[in-house]
């Protein structure tokens, strides 16, 4: 009966099946198609769904169901499509209903609606010639989808026993518990947390509206959610009205009514986790205030309660920094391509192993390094799970009284939503992200080695708070602090703290939970924990309150799971008997068969994907037998701005034109992100670049140049980024004069926004600077550095030197097409030197500094040039003031800029050398 109803299923959709041109791969094809489906259970009506098949070349083959994020379209998965395509799948790639060209209302991956949309899409493949079968009506499948469509692949493979393989990126276990979080524990002997529901927080009672997030999340569908030309109905938009109604008072209070919790409960994975039987991928940010790490752990763990197998690893990215990325889709299609073909086939109640990023705390100038670790298995967030070891840091600070001010403003600020680290901007400054009188802060001591702190840190307070019922609000959250006392907010992440009613002056015990996070925190730095009133990404009560906080535990316990720093396999193919031809044959032939399923990995190198840039052994020879690049190799991390130095003719310019994929190598490759850059790689896209002029038109308006630019590319006009670019860029009104009435710092900077629509994760810029004046020099120093403050990269090729010791993090000097030097800035500017003195008797200093200094030389009647060798210039000042000798001023010639002409003075002499 099944086969029979999908045979019917594929005549009612042969009508609407076209081949369509576009970008699929060598011998893939593509075909739009559009499959009806009940828009209701039992209402007799139906709707379209507008999906586009992608069939390779050889068939038949697995097939990879692919849904998209909240907002986009099969259009936005195109480039995924394609890739899997390529890797040997059918790929059916679809706008869920309310989305792109398919009709019906948004319900939030409703059961009976967006599930079993998809379910009738797996009908839909399991009659497909092209698609490889399990049995009648069973196709070889998996699913894959981040964020709205991860959670739609995890409810599918739970309804849905004909899932095989499962791949969810960034999404959510609980949609109630994301959108409304609550992580205080208060205990049974205090004051009693209103009766649970089945669908209440964990956490006790009802948590705390995530206003930023919800606003947008809502307010998408609102508006009309991708539909363009279609007009939204109402106050609800392509929002079944069901859906918005219960959610708007929910909107206007800052707490959700129990019927809300249970409905996003239904929607939510957490609904079926336990019935899911298909080994699963779980890929979620650490950068991502809207689903943390904790909500993929709620479904890992309901999925591991059952034996199937789960798999969770973490990775530098999430909704904060634009949604899932290249790595988190190369991982996602490896375990597809493994459970799908039976490579490596999943044993019941075996464990996958854990990997996550590791990032080092972040410097005074941006720098930041990034480690792949790697466990034997997940070990899971909960306080009580013993396989992660948890070291108590002893807390200390006195009890405070803080304010809740009238209005709730000014608020602290934490992350915003869609940027995350947006605040780090301020981290020098923790007053302006925490209002005084708002925060009370505890502290450890100084750490006496690294820690790396994996999951989530508790810590136990009493609160005592005079505030009207149902407002007792608190917002916790942990920070890294150097010794200089930058404060880093890691994840951007807040715990919201909803406390239960009690009498004023009655204090309440409280176990606050922190954010997941997976940070190196450095010896040296302590930890800080902050509790503020306000919060402007969550719904604060408007009333005013006071809140009195001390802690009721002795310390901080901060977890630390045990893994080991991921080295990257290398091939090694071993040769028995070097003349059995018959062997050498059979290799040649196996290589040739798998070479399309493993394109991926000739393309993609899983090592690398979170590297921004490596290159490796690059040369470019010219017809002319010029060789302009020879040998180059250097590595570029996230958070780094490197400067990219050499004279006129070194080969800076060429290794960016082949970095921009605009010439090819001669030898040697560069990789993005661990794909191999070739003219028109996707993986360019994540790529922002100003190299070789801007291409600006005078005649348009600033913003008029960025939106023609970024409908060049392609890309959906959602991806643009156009007002954050100007905003980060610092145009102001300027952006809607003609370009014609730019002065060159204006154009420049213009240049710049350009370079940075759609926020890329490399920007890589040539003499930038270039025709500035010193305020727009510095105006462009600050751009960059903020830019890679936010987890970014910056490549920059530029001849002042100067500029690139204040703006540069690390720095590869160029030479007649090699590489002669490496290494961070300071590692460049300690070389010691000599400094000078401006004094007022340049005889009398320069007797008191002759038996500190190495030696002392009269520049001029009040100056005096000194080597010190390793002592301090304070030090000398000190003797100096001592002694009774006035010092004016004390300068250090530009050390950068001195070591660079020596590298390349050396260099030049070798090259002379016979």
């Amino acid at each position: 009966m099944a086969a029979a109803a999908a045979v019917v299923l594929v005549l009612l959709v042969t009508a609407a099946l076209a081949v369509v041109p576009g970008r699929g791969g060598p011998g893939t094809t593509l075909s739009d198609v559009t499959v009806p489906t009940a828009e209701s259970p039992g209402s007799g009506n139906s709707i379209s769904i507008d999906a586009r098949l992608y069939v390779p070349r050889h068939t038949p083959a697995p097939a990879v169901l692919l849904a998209h994020g909240f907002g986009g379209s099969k259009e936005t998965l195109a480039d995924q499509a394609s890739d899997l395509a390529a890797d040997g799948f059918v790929v059916l790639a679809y706008s869920a209903r309310g989305f792109g060209a398919s009709t019906g209302s948004i319900t939030l991956d409703d059961p009976d609606r967006e599930v079993a949309d998809a379910r009738t899409l797996v009908d839909w493949l399991a009659a497909r010639p092209e698609v490889e079968r399990d049995g009648p009506g069973d196709p070889r499948i998996g699913v894959t989808g981040a964020s709205y469509g991860g959670a739609l692949a995890l409810m599918l493979a739970g309804t849905d026993p004909r899932i095989d393989a499962v791949a969810a990126s960034i999404t959510w276990n609980d949609l109630g518990q994301a959108l409304f979080p609550n992580r205080g524990v208060v205990p049974d002997s205090a004051a009693a947390p209103p009766a649970p529901t089945p669908a209440a927080s964990p956490y006790g009672g009802p948590g705390v509206l995530a206003r930023g997030w919800a606003g947008i999340f809502f307010g998408a569908g609102a508006s009309g959610a991708g539909q363009p030309g279609i007009p939204p109905d109402g106050p609800c938009g392509r929002f079944d009205p069901a859906i918005c109604l219960a959610y708007a008072p929910a909107a206007e209070s800052g707490r959700p009514t129990p019927e809300l919790l249970a409905m996003l409960r239904e929607h939510s994975p957490a609904s079926v986790a336990d019935r899911i039987t298909a080994p699963t991928l779980l890929l979620q940010g650490q950068q991502d205030t809207l689903f943390g790490l904790d909500q993929a752990d709620g479904t890992a763990r309901q999925i591991a309660a059952t034996g199937t197998p789960v798999q969770v690893r973490w990775f530098p990215g999430g909704h904060d920094t634009g949604g899932d990325s290249a790595s988190s889709r190369a991982a996602a299609a490896a375990f597809l391509a493994d459970r799908l073909r039976d490579e490596q086939p999943s044993t019941p109640g075996a464990p996958l192993p854990f990997s996550f990023t590791l990032p080092g705390a972040t410097g005074d100038q941006g720098r930041q390094s990034y480690r792949r670790m790697s466990a034997p298995d997940y070990p899971g967030l909960t306080p009580a799970t013993a396989a992660t070891p948890r070291e108590p840091l002893p807390l200390s600070g006195p009890p405070q009284t803080v304010d809740r001010p009238p209005g709730a403003t000014p608020a602290a600020l934490s992350s915003v939503p869609g940027l995350g680290g947006a605040a780090d901007l301020l981290t020098n400054l923790p007053e302006a992200t925490d209002p005084p009188g708002q925060t009370a802060r505890f502290a450890t001591a100084p750490l006496e080695r690294p820690l790396a702190v994996t999951g989530t840190s508790t810590a136990q307070l009493t609160v005592t708070a005079t505030a009207a019922p149902g407002t007792a609000v608190l917002f916790a959250k942990l920070y890294d602090v150097s010794p200089q006392g930058r404060h880093v907010l890691p994840g951007g992440a807040v715990s919201a703290v909803r406390l239960p009613d009690s009498p004023a002056g009655q204090p309440v015990p409280v176990t606050v939970t922190l954010p997941a996070i997976a940070y190196q925190v450095p010896q040296g730095h302590h930890l800080e924990l902050a509790v503020t009133t306000t919060d402007q990404a969550y719904a604060t009560p408007l009333s005013p309150a006071r809140f009195t906080i001390a802690l009721a535990g002795p310390a901080l316990v901060a977890p630390s799971v045990t893994a080991t720093s991921a080295s990257r396999a290398l091939p090694v193919a071993p040769l028995a008997g070097i003349g059995a031809l018959g062997l050498a044959v059979a290799v040649l032939v196996a290589a040739t068969t798998l070479r399309s399923r493993r394109r991926t990995i000739a393309q993609v190198d899983p090592g690398l994907v979170d590297t921004p840039l490596v290159v490796t052994g690059l040369r470019k020879t010219y017809g002319n037998r010029f060789r302009a690049v020879d040998g180059v190799d250097f590595t570029v991390h996230r958070g780094q701005v490197l400067g990219l130095l050499g004279p006129n003719g070194a080969g800076k310019t060429t290794t960016l034109r082949m970095l921009m994929g605009l010439i090819s190598p001669t030898a040697g490759e560069i990789r993005v992100f661990g794909h191999l850059v070739t003219p028109g790689a996707p993986v360019l896209s994540r790529l922002g670049s100003f190299v070789e002029g801007s291409g600006l038109l005078p005649h348009l308006s600033g913003i008029d140049n960025l939106r023609l630019y970024w409908q060049s590319t392609g890309r959906p006009e959602s991806e643009s980024r156009i007002d954050e670019a100007l905003a980060i860029a610092d145009l102001g009104d300027a952006a809607a004069r003609k370009v014609r009435s730019y002065s060159q710092g204006m154009r420049q900077r213009l240049a710049l926004a350009q370079a940075m629509l759609g926020l890329p994760d490399l920007l890589v810029l040539d003499e930038p600077t270039n025709g500035l004046d010193p305020p727009q020099i510095r105006t462009m120093r600050e751009v960059l550095v903020s830019y890679a403050r936010a987890g970014r990269t910056v490549l920059v090729s530029s001849h002042l030197l100067a500029e690139v010791e204040q703006t540069c993090t690390d720095v590869v000097v160029m030479n007649h097409g090699r590489v002669i030097a490496t290494g961070t800035v300071e590692e460049f500017t300690s070389a010691q030197g000599a400094t000078e003195f401006l004094v007022d008797d340049a005889d009398s200093a320069a007797a008191v500094l002759a038996p500190i200094a190495g030696t002392v030389a009269r520049v001029d009647a009040g100056r005096l040039r000194v080597d010190l060798g390793d002592a301090d210039p304070a030090d000398a000042v000190r003797v100096l003031v001592g002694a009774g000798v006035a010092v004016r001023r004390v300068t250090r010639p530009t050390r950068l800029e001195d070591v660079f002409l020596q590298l390349v003075h050396t260099a030049d002499h070798r090259e002379e050398l016979p």
